[in-house]
C-alpha cells in the first residue's frame, strides 16, 4: 500500500514534466497532422495524464502502417487491367459502348489512376430507398444462391432482422454453398459465439476485421470496416449504407423511419466488388484467396450503365472518394445533390462546395434534423452559415434519420456507396463506392431528392441567424472538435 502511495505521489508531483514529454511523444506521431495534433494537444493541457490515454483508443496514428500493411497489396490483374485502360484512354484508343461516357474520361481516367478502378460499362443497376424493398431483395437473392454468397457489413447485430438474415445464410451453408460473413470489430461486437454456432456448425464461415483486445468491449473509433458489401454467385452484388439492425427496418422508436440508399449491381463490376472482398476476408482472417480471373465478366453484355467500384482507407495511398467528390463538385455545370448523415468537410471540400455554389452550380445538400451522434449533428450544423452565404441551399430531413451517401452530378454522373462527407471516411474507415455514370440512375436518384424535400425543413439564412447562443457555443465546441469526431 505505501508503494502504491508512493508511486501515485510521484506521478502526481511530476505530471506537467511527464505531460510534456506525452506532448513531445504525440508531436512526433502526429507530424503530418497539424490540425489534429493542435486539437489532441489542448486535449493533454486540459486532461493531463487522462488526455494520452484518450489518444492511446482514440486518435493515435502508432501502428498504421505495419497494421494494414498486408492490406496495401494489389492484385496484379486488376492493376494490369486498370493500366491498360489508363494507356487506351491517354491514346485515345479506348472504346464506350455510350458516347457520353466520353465526357467524364478525366473522372473515370482519376480513378484507374488513383485506386486503380477499373471502369466496366456493361452493368445495370437497381436501387433500394427503404430497408424493407432492399432487405427482401436481399433475402431473395440469398435464397436463390447457388454456389457462394460473400457478405461484408459494418453493423451486424443479433436483433431480429440479424437472426433473419444469419438463419438464411445458415441455410445456405447447410446446403453446401461456400458462405462467408465478414462484419467488423465494432459494429459486430455484439454477436456471440452461442448466436453464430449454428452458422458455423453448417459450413459458414466467419471473420472479424480490427478485432477488440477484449472481446465485446472496442473502444477503438479509428480504422473500422465501415463498407456494406454483399455478392451472390458473381452475378448480383449489393452495396450503400444500409447496415443490418432492426433500426435500418424503422424498428426503433429512437430513429423512427430510416431513409437510406442501397444498390444492387448485375455486370462486370461486381469482379471489382469480389475482389475488394477477398482482400478484406485475407487481411481479417489470414486465409489466401483465389484469382480474380474467374470473377470476371465478360464485357458482351447489353447492358450499359457505366461503373467504377472505388475504395479507400488507412491503407490507400490517396483518398480515392473524397477526390471522386471533388472531382465531381469541381466538374459540375447546373447541379449537385447530396445526401449525407454527416456533414463534416475538411477544408478542400468546403471551399469546393462554396465555389460551387457562387459559380451559379444548383447546390443542395440534405442533413438529418434526428442526430445519432450529438456532436456530430452540432458539428454539421457549424459549416452551414458560410455556405449559405454563397447560395448553397441546405435542407433538415424531418421524417426520420436520413443515412444515404449520395452524390448526384448534372444529369448523368452519380455516386452511391457507404463514404459520408466527413474526415471520418475520407481518412480513417475503409470505404467503398460506386461511381455509376448513367442517365437513368442519376434521373431515378433525383427524383428520390425532390420525394424527400416534402419531408424537410429548408434551412435558410434567416432562421440560421436566428440561433440561440446556446446553439451556437454548442455548434462552435463541437466543429473544435470536428477532426476526431
Amino acid at each position: 500500500m505505501s508503494t502504491f502511495i508512493e508511486v501515485y505521489t510521484w506521478v502526481f508531483t511530476n505530471l506537467i514534466w511527464i505531460n510534456i514529454l506525452l506532448g513531445i511523444l504525440l508531436i512526433f506521431f502526429e507530424r503530418k497532422n497539424p490540425i489534429a495534433t493542435w486539437l489532441w494537444l489542448m486535449v493533454l493541457m486540459f486532461l493531463p495524464g487522462i488526455g494520452f490515454i484518450l489518444y492511446l483508443f482514440l486518435g493515435q496514428d502508432l501502428s498504421k502502417s505495419k497494421m494494414f500493411k498486408l492490406k496495401e497489396d494489389e492484385d496484379n490483374c486488376y492493376s494490369n487491367i486498370a493500366e491498360e485502360q489508363e494507356k487506351k484512354l491517354e491514346n485515345n484508343k479506348f472504346y464506350y459502348k455510350d458516347p457520353n461516357f466520353r465526357n467524364y474520361s478525366d473522372l473515370i481516367k482519376m480513378h484507374l489512376i488513383s485506386s486503380k478502378s477499373y471502369f466496366t460499362q456493361n452493368n445495370s443497376v437497381e436501387l433500394f430507398f427503404s430497408g424493407e424493398e432492399k432487405f427482401k431483395a436481399l433475402l431473395e437473392s440469398i435464397q436463390k444462391a447457388e454456389r457462394f454468397i460473400h457478405m461484408e457489413y459494418y453493423i451486424f447485430k443479433k436483433d431480429d432482422l440479424g437472426q433473419i438474415v444469419l438463419e438464411a445464410l445458415t441455410n445456405k451453408a447447410k446446403e453446401g454453398l461456400e458462405v462467408k460473413l465478414l462484419v467488423d470489430g465494432m459494429g459486430g461486437r455484439t454477436l456471440t459465439k452461442k448466436f453464430l454456432q449454428p452458422f458455423i456448425d453448417a459450413g459458414g464461415e466467419f471473420g472479424v476485421f480490427f478485432p477488440p483486445f477484449i472481446p465485446i468491449f472496442n473502444v477503438r473509433i479509428n480504422y473500422r470496416n465501415h463498407r456494406k458489401i454483399v455478392i451472390i454467385d458473381g452475378k448480383e452484388a449489393y452495396l450503400g449504407g444500409f447496415n443490418i439492425g432492426d433500426e435500418y427496418i424503422g424498428k426503433k422508436k429512437k430513429f423512427g423511419y430510416w431513409r437510406d440508399t442501397h444498390i444492387k449491381i448485375t455486370g462486370s463490376a461486381i469482379g471489382s466488388l469480389q475482389w475488394r472482398f477477398f482482400l478484406d476476408w485475407r487481411y481479417a482472417t489470414n486465409k489466401s484467396v483465389g484469382s480474380c480471373q474467374s470473377y470476371l465478366v465478360d464485357e458482351s453484355s447489353e447492358k450499359t450503365v457505366g461503373i467504377q467500384i472505388v475504395t479507400s482507407g488507412p491503407d490507400s495511398k490517396w483518398p480515392s472518394i473524397k477526390d471522386g467528390y471533388m472531382k465531381i463538385i469541381a466538374n459540375a455545370r447546373n447541379k449537385i445533390y447530396i445526401q449525407t448523415p454527416y456533414f463534416i468537410p475538411d477544408d478542400s471540400i468546403l471551399e469546393a462546395i462554396r465555389i460551387a455554389g457562387l459559380s451559379g452550380v444548383d447546390v443542395r445538400i440534405m442533413i438529418p434534423n434526428k442526430p445519432d451522434h450529438i456532436f456530430v449533428y452540432w458539428a454539421s450544423h457549424s459549416y452551414i452559415g458560410e455556405l449559405l452565404r454563397a447560395g448553397v441551399k441546405f435542407y433538415n430531413y424531418e421524417k426520420g434519420f436520413l443515412h444515404p451517401k449520395v452524390f448526384i452530378m448534372d444529369d448523368f454522373v452519380s455516386s452511391v456507396g457507404t463514404a459520408n462527407l466527413d474526415i471520418r471516411s475520407f481518412k480513417l474507415n475503409f470505404e467503398v463506392n460506386a461511381f455509376i455514370y448513367d442517365e437513368i440512375t442519376n434521373l431515378k436518384l433525383t427524383e428520390q431528392f425532390f420525394k424527400d424535400l416534402k419531408d424537410c425543413t429548408e434551412i435558410t439564412l434567416e432562421n440560421y441567424s436566428k440561433r440561440s447562443k446556446i446553439v451556437k457555443i454548442k455548434e462552435s465546441i463541437s466543429r473544435l472538435l470536428s477532426p476526431i469526431l
